[in-house]
């Protein structure tokens, strides 16, 4: 097997036998090695031509498209630069304007409420009605009763008044405490009646702000909206009427200027003021809602002839406020 192939066994003649077949021979009669191989005729030389397809009729040229112009260099780096600001400003105007939306109100400059005086009330909410009972002004109610636990109809105090004052918080008052702000005639007067009306319950709540200013609320429900109206009418007659003559001793007047729509529906509002005030003013507010009588009196300092008092917008606020609870 010397000088063969790895694989290929070699071939030993045999002196006796038939002679070694060439494999690369052709057939019987052939002429060698390549006599078996013919190479094909790729391209007939006496082929016809290969036909072109025809045009199609109706189809436009094609435009050709224009070449993208090149920018020079200097411009290029303009450009760049200039996408950068504008990338920049954009991002600087997204985060301004997400800052401000995240104020409030009172906080972006311009924006702010000016401050009229207001006191800040916390949230009013009406309390639970017993099961059954319906609102005071209910088409099934027609005494107009307010089944409510009137401590809880009463206006509760604004944020920021002095601590520790002797002011009444909510608690039932009798008949002698509440006839304390008249006259003593007046208180007299108003003493019997409520007696004779058989007045059910009177609760009372009174703050004082740091400047000064005091409020006092009453309340006073009786056995029907008859009685009630009839005890209101009844505050406001006579020369002077008993309900405006307080123990201080102000000159009240009816307040002509007082808006007759500012309460809800089926409340009344009326409003005396003093029309001599000196150093101090004083403003009362009667309030008929059904079978309840609301009294409202604030007194407040800085005003004087022709000088409106700073505590008339809370004056408004707090009648308007205590309405609506008994509305």
């Amino acid at each position: 097997m010397t000088g063969s192939s790895i694989g290929e066994p070699e071939w030993v003649p045999d002196p006796d036998g038939p002679p070694r077949p060439d494999p690369w021979a052709g057939p019987a009669g052939g002429a060698g090695r390549d006599a078996g191989f013919h190479a094909p005729e790729l391209l007939d030389p006496d082929a016809p031509p290969p036909r072109r397809l025809p045009r199609l009729p109706g189809l436009p040229r094609l435009p050709r498209l224009p070449e993208t112009p090149v920018l020079p260099p200097r411009l290029r780096r303009a450009v760049r630069l200039w996408g950068t600001v504008a990338a920049v400003f954009a991002v600087f105007l997204a985060g301004t304007a997400y800052g401000i939306l995240r104020l409030e109100r009172g906080d972006v400059p311009g924006l702010a409420t000016e401050d009229d005086g207001r006191w800040d009330f916390p949230a009013l909410v009406l309390p639970a009605l017993p099961s059954g009972s319906p609102p005071p002004f209910a088409p099934d109610n027609p005494a107009r009763i307010h089944h409510a636990d009137l401590r809880d109809l009463l206006l509760p105090a604004p944020a920021g008044t002095v601590e520790g004052s002797p002011d009444p918080d909510g608690e039932w008052i009798t008949v002698e405490e509440h006839t304390r702000i008249h006259s003593a005639a007046a208180g007299e007067e108003l003493r019997r009646r409520l007696l004779d009306d058989a007045v059910r319950h009177i609760t009372a709540r009174g703050w004082t702000m740091p400047d000064g200013t005091r409020t006092d609320i009453r309340l006073l429900r009786f056995n029907t909206a008859a009685i009630a109206t009839a005890f209101h009418a009844d505050l406001l007659t006579g020369s002077p009427a008993p309900g405006t003559a307080l123990r201080w001793g102000p000159r009240l007047a009816p307040d002509d200027g007082w808006p007759s729509d500012a309460g809800p529906d089926g409340v009344e509002v009326g409003v005396h003021t003093d029309v001599r005030p000196r150093g101090r003013t004083t403003r009362l507010a009667y309030l008929l809602a059904g079978d309840t009588v609301g009294v409202v009196v604030q007194t407040a300092r800085g005003a004087g002839a022709g000088k409106p008092s700073p505590a008339e917008v809370p004056f408004r606020q707090t009648v308007i406020l205590q309405a609506q609870l008994l509305g």
